[in-house]
């Protein structure tokens, strides 16, 4: 038995009841639906697979059933003599048959049921996601009873290739068949009112009504509710309830020491979603870190070992850019005491070197737009000018922005002199300088290189050695060739 599929066999459950009938109560021709008595021919069933799949996602159904045992007629009960799990097909059992003519993979589900004293069977099959669903190489869709060939439908091709783009982890389902009062019990909803600046409503309609026009859920047969796996990620009162995603929780582990084999000292596994933790975890973090004493023009200032801003933005850009689809595992911050790493799982969607610049694009579009609604997150970008303008005020070495593996980590390092700095990191340094300069129109240029560094200016030439080694690397060129002491800019702009 694959993954990709799974046959049960059990006593009716609430769900499964009020499931079929309210299939049982829909209209004839419906495109997700197909209602049989004992036909099971293979090459039928993947045909059906692949069709109601796609027809799913075009009518914006998270699922599509194929149920035998129910007169087509008149949706009458009438049992059936099909038997899913002992069928074969060319000497293989038949969901393994369909598991390997079927692209991408499905995960359908066969249940057996008794209900009105027959025995029915129902096939569960998820929409389409992320490209149309093939049987032998071939996709379908259903059009009244008939299951035709996709491509003899051009117009109904576009329209499921349209419907295919936006969809996202976000309107998964974290949770199914909720009654009203465990949606209330599993997610705060104060809180998203809260934070979205909206008057609680005084009546249980007016609460969900907000929570489905924001996606959060979404109505289930029998009067019931889904979760979704947005509102579960951000206003869940314990992600643990959510099976699904409770490793995608936030983890936080300081250590005695500059690498991972020193002593753990603080350790903090969240368990609230993302929005309802979100400032608990910044204060969490703001209160363990020492202060450093920073010399400012006039006097001498206390301020905590990493600006707040920077670290606020970055986890926020963990939470929002980070591959939900990368089962077990989550954010992850890390405190060492020269350093502070966050690390979330997937590969970045643009170069790493590319942050500052590069239009805001996410994985995770509902989830960042409810965030920045809720002023969880930079308005209008990725948050990387606040961090790189914090990181020079205070005069800290350049953060390091890193893609290892199927990750992306950021460090921020603890306040270290230039003389103490690296060659890659003074390199670093000047490349962000340059780069934040020409985001803010101006040019980068000795002097002001030099007061991002706390290079004295009799030290000039430091600073012109730091600007050669960028040019040599190609990250930097002069913003005009016929004048080079005119400045500098990113080897991009």
């Amino acid at each position: 038995m694959t993954d990709a599929h799974t046959s049960e066999k059990r006593q009716p459950d609430a769900r499964l009841i009020a499931l079929i009938e309210d299939l049982r109560a829909l209209p004839a021709e419906i495109s997700w639906v197909e209602f049989k008595h004992n036909n099971a021919d293979p090459k039928m069933i993947g045909k059906l697979i692949a069709a109601l799949a796609n027809a799913a996602r075009l009518a914006d159904q998270h699922f599509a059933y194929v149920l035998w045992g129910i007169r087509d007629s008149d949706h009458a009960v009438v049992g059936t003599d099909f038997e899913p799990a002992v069928q074969k097909e060319s000497g293989q059992p038949l969901e393994l048959w369909l598991v390997q003519r079927l692209q991408p993979a499905v995960a359908f589900v066969f249940r057996s049921i008794e209900h009105e004293g027959h025995r029915l069977v129902l096939l569960e099959i998820p929409a389409a996601a992320p490209t149309p669903v093939e049987f032998d190489r071939l996709s379908y869709i259903r059009i009244g009873s008939a299951t035709p060939l996709l491509s003899e439908h051009p117009e109904r091709l576009r329209a499921l290739w349209a419907k295919l783009q936006p969809y996202a982890w976000e309107t998964g389902i974290a949770a199914q068949f909720q009654t009203s009062d465990e949606v209330l019990a599993k997610l705060d909803y104060a809180s998203y009112f809260d934070l979205t600046g909206q008057p609680l409503p005084d009546n249980r309609n007016g609460i969900f009504d907000k929570l489905t026009a924001d996606r959060l859920i979404q109505p289930d047969v029998g009067a019931h509710w889904n979760i979704a796996n947005l509102g579960a990620i951000l206003f869940a009162k314990q992600l643990s309830e959510f099976s699904a995603i409770a490793r995608k929780a936030v983890r936080f582990v300081a250590y005695d020491g500059i690498n991972r084999a020193a002593t753990v000292t603080h350790r903090h596994d969240g368990n609230r979603g993302y929005a309802t933790g979100f400032q608990e975890l910044i204060g969490y973090i703001d209160g363990l870190l020492p202060q450093n004493e920073h010399i400012g023009k006039a006097f001498r200032e206390n301020h905590p070992l990493f600006p707040a801003i920077a670290i606020r933005e970055l986890i926020a850009n963990a939470l929002i850019h980070q591959d939900m689809t990368i089962t077990g595992t989550g954010p992850l911050i890390e405190f060492f005491k020269d350093r502070l790493e966050i690390t979330n799982p997937g590969q970045p969607l643009v170069a790493p070197e590319r942050f500052l610049d590069s239009p805001p694009r996410s994985r995770n579009e509902a989830l960042a737009s409810l965030m920045r609604r809720m002023r969880l997150c930079e308005e209008q970008g990725t948050g990387i000018d606040k961090v790189l303008t914090a990181v020079e005020l205070h005069q800290l070495p350049p953060p390091d922005f890193r893609e290892e593996g199927q990750a992306v980590r950021v460090i921020l390092f603890a306040p270290r002199r230039f003389a103490d700095m690296t060659q890659d990191e003074r390199v670093r340094a000047c490349y962000q300088h340059a780069a934040l300069k020409f985001v803010s129109g101006q040019w980068m240029k000795n002097a002001s290189l030099r007061e991002r560094l706390g290079i004295s200016e009799q030290n000039a030439a430091q600073a012109s050695t730091v600007i050669k080694h960028a040019l040599d690397a190609n990250l930097i060129r002069s913003a005009d060739s016929n004048h080079p002491r005119a400045g500098y800019v990113p080897f991009w702009a």
